[in-house]
């Protein structure tokens, strides 16, 4: 039976090979891999059996069949087949054509310019193009770039005995009989299938006409679920094709696509498959032989093909390998060409770190700086000693130090006769800037720079005289919100610009910041770290300077996962520290409906603690739907201990500094990602006392309770950041979707070694040949794809 089912095998495997034209795909690993993994282990030793007569025949046919031409693995495959069809070992090998003879081409579907549109590819037309165009396919270029989202392995063949209750199969069969039955509310096509080693019924359900190309006595290729009925196994609406075309459906490897309603798949995948045909042939290699080779890849138009059609799940890895590396090395090369173009084109103001006023600051400072401090203050310092434009990014977690860092560069900014700018998203921050960083002046006595606070409630009188002390001059540090970039305020020389939070205000705000100087240095701070792949791609342009140390002496703050059957502790656990003189933060759960929808729950949660849980505490309300001065109203009681916790959304996520607050309470964490729940968690230890974050979750599933348990056990948020990306990809960070503004199709931003490898060819190329020019090709797509990320930011 054992030898039975491994002829059946291998005659359904060399038809599809024979389909295949012979490319030595028809199977996982190869037709040899095939016979020396499967085919000859079925033999029982030194079996003498007809059936092991006709094994060792067909293996010795097949031997070396990688190296033949096709036009021999042609011959073999026939003469295989005719050993098995005659089940005579004794058949002689088919001979060459004559010269004069020439097998029939099928001809080719007329396929149009990569640039045309689709409409014009056949299976297409007027009817099916707006569903095309629905799915971003305007143009043959489109299609051939739209990659598919999964792949499901029908490759394995089985005989109709070995189909198993409950799986999803793909066999190959003969239809025995077709019939069709009308019922009330659709029409029944059932089908006999059958090979040598039984029968199944097939079943498909239509509402409307129907049309079938399945006929008795016809062999096709069957994929679909099996189930049963009256204990008989069966197959419902199985997907099947003809022998006697190149399979796409069944019987490999089959690409999944992204789908509308009324596309079907097997349309689309057809469609596609007529463009991958005619044009990734064509592709144009635009990288050169020695990077290809040294980077260990396949070629364009290899990986076009397999990234559609693979022909095993190691040449699909090598297709994804080479087109996400594509996309990185155009990244890189953009990120490097803005880079180098803006240090050369300089007319930017220096700063010199020199000035006897930055080195008392940094003397007198109450505290000692730690060395990540010590080393982006470095690296700020540099960049502004130079007339190109400073452009870098700093990153710190929580409680890291960034202020002291934005400081240093203030205080040189004034010494220097310039005038410097911090921008912040709310008053709230910028109230909270100004307050510590004048702190931190103060220690300069009369050589402080003065500084001023500009926001939208300064008004009247004190708006007009802040006005005038800037445009003058008299006033050396500007700190507020997007006031400071109101068309009336001008500024005397505005050398430094910076932007806290940057990633809560758009491109055109920040430009205007710029605009306010003369190609001034600009440092962008931001308190969510960034995993490596998301600071080179999506600020691959910046400079970064990363605080991953933290100041001696802030309070851990002790995380705890906490199960339904606890809440009554978490709650009476907030309620002793509240009794004890402290405040707490509660977080509402995540709701992603709408913000209309979130603080309805929000003010419902309010009100479900206010009366049931907490009602002798004095609890707050914050949600994204709020005003401006109503935060600011509510921030200010809760700053002034009039409030003994804060509800509030995610709102509350960053900047906000109470150092009483030492509990930190979220409502169905297991919603959040590790970035935010780690914003949440560094809202409180900043006072001297002992602070707590409880993270509550209802029923979390099998992810949500890895993620709580990764943030209960690490307070470093660059780790969490790392594996926020790993578990839930880059949407979590800035709103920077894997299909946003770096616009990747392949490419994983988890990829940090494939990443790090194009950055550093990326720079070699560059060295060697700093305009691209020997690489016209590249250089072309390098610029379309910096004008992408131009238009989508």
């Amino acid at each position: 039976m054992e030898l039975d089912r491994a002829l059946a095998s291998l005659q359904n495997i060399l038809k599809l090979e024979e389909r295949r034209d012979y490319n030595n795909r028809a199977v996982m690993g190869g037709i040899e891999a095939f016979v020396s993994r499967s085919l000859l282990p079925a033999l029982d030793g030194g079996s003498s059996s007809q059936q092991a007569g006709l094994i060792r025949r067909v293996a010795e046919e097949l031997g070396g069949y990688s190296s033949l031409s096709p036009d021999d693995r042609a011959r073999r495959i026939r003469t295989a087949l005719e050993v098995l069809r005659t089940g005579k070992a004794e058949v002689r090998r088919e001979q060459p054509l004559p010269p004069q003879i020439k097998l029939k081409q099928a001809p080719s579907r007329e396929v149009p310019a990569l640039d045309e549109s689709i409409g014009g590819m056949q299976g297409v037309g007027p009817r099916r193009l707006p569903l095309f165009e629905k799915l971003g396919i305007q143009t043959v270029r489109d299609a051939l770039e739209y990659y598919p989202k999964e792949y499901h392995d029908r490759s394995t063949l089985r005989t109709v005995s070995e189909l198993q209750y409950g799986t999803k199969e793909t066999f190959v069969a003969e239809v025995r009989s077709v019939s069709h039955r009308r019922l009330p509310s659709a029409n029944m096509l059932t089908a006999v299938l059958g090979d040598h080693t039984g029968t199944i019924e097939a079943t498909w359900f239509t509402r409307g006409f129907v049309k079938t190309d399945l006929e008795a006595g016809k062999e096709m290729i069957f994929t679909g679920k099996i189930g049963q009925y009256h204990g008989k196994l069966k197959v419902e609406a199985a997907e099947y094709e003809d022998l006697e075309h190149d399979l796409l459906h069944s019987g490999r490897i089959v690409p999944i696509y992204r789908l509308t309603s009324a596309l079907s798949g097997k349309v689309l995948r057809r469609v596609l498959h007529d463009v991958v045909t005619y044009h990734a042939p064509r592709a144009e290699e635009f990288l050169p032989d020695w990077l290809i080779e040294r980077a260990g890849l396949i070629g364009l138009p290899e990986a076009l093909s397999e990234i559609h059609f693979p022909s095993s799940w190691d040449q699909l890895e090598a297709a994804r390998r080479r087109l996400g590396f594509d996309e990185f090395f155009e990244l890189q090369l953009g990120a490097l060409i803005k880079q180098r173009s803006r240090k050369e084109a300089g007319g930017g103001l220096p700063v010199s770190a020199a000035h006897p006023n930055v080195e008392r600051f940094l003397g007198d400072l109450p505290f000692r700086l730690t060395g990540a401090q010590q080393r982006a203050v470095n690296e700020v310092l540099a960049d502004m000693g130079s007339e190109a434009p400073m452009r870098r990014m700093l990153q710190g977690d929580v409680g890291s130090g960034k202020t002291v860092v934005a400081a240093t560069a203030l205080v040189a900014t004034a010494a220097a006769g310039l005038q410097g700018a911090l921008m912040a998203p709310t008053e709230i921050l910028a109230e909270q800037h100004y307050r510590g960083i004048s702190r931190l002046f103060e220690t300069m006595g009369g050589a402080a720079p003065r500084t001023a606070l500009l926001t939208g409630s300064l008004k009247g009188k004190a708006r007009k005289e802040t006005y005038e002390a800037i445009a003058s001059g008299e006033v050396s540090v500007v700190i507020g919100t997007h006031a400071i970039i109101q068309e009336a305020v001008e500024y005397h020389k505005l050398a430094l610009a910076i932007v806290d939070e940057q990633h809560r205000f758009g491109v055109q705000q920040r430009a205007a910041l710029q605009g306010k100087g003369y190609n001034p240095h600009v440092l962008v701070m931001t308190a969510t770290p960034i995993p490596r792949s998301l600071a080179l791609t999506v600020y691959g342009d910046l400079d970064i300077s990363v605080l991953d140390e933290m100041p001696p002496g802030r309070q851990p703050i002790e995380t705890y996962a906490v199960g339904p059957e606890r809440r009554g502790w978490a709650y009476g656990f907030l309620h002793e520290q509240v009794r004890l003189g402290r405040q707490a933060f509660v977080i509402c759960p995540l709701v992603e409906e709408s913000d209309k929808v979130e603080a309805k729950a929000a003010v419902a949660e309010h009100e479900r603690l206010q009366q049931d849980v907490f009602p002798d505490l004095r609890l707050g309300l914050l949600h994204g739907r709020m005003k401006s001065a109503e935060k600011d109203a509510v921030m200010e009681a809760f700053r002034a201990q009039e409030l003994d916790a804060l509800v509030s959304t995610s709102v509350v996520e960053v900047g906000i500094d109470i150092p009483n607050a030492t509990v930190t309470l979220v409502e169905g964490a297991d919603r959040f990602g590790l970035a935010q729940l780690h914003q949440f968690r560094g809202r409180v230890g900043r006072g001297s006392e002992r602070s707590y974050c409880l993270l509550l979750a209802d029923s979390p599933g099998e992810e949500g309770r890895k993620r709580l348990e990764i943030v209960a056990e690490s307070t470093d948020g660059f780790y969490l950041a790392e594996q926020d990306l790993r578990m839930r990809g880059p949407g979590e960070y800035y709103g920077t979707r894997q299909s946003g503004p770096v616009n990747l199709k392949v490419a994983s931003l988890a990829d940090i070694g494939l990443l790090e490898e194009t950055r550093a060819l990326a720079g070699k190329v560059l060295g060697d040949d700093p305009e691209l020019e020997s690489y016209p090709s590249l250089a072309g797509r390098v610029r379309r794809r910096l004008q992408t990320l131009a238009e989508a930011n």
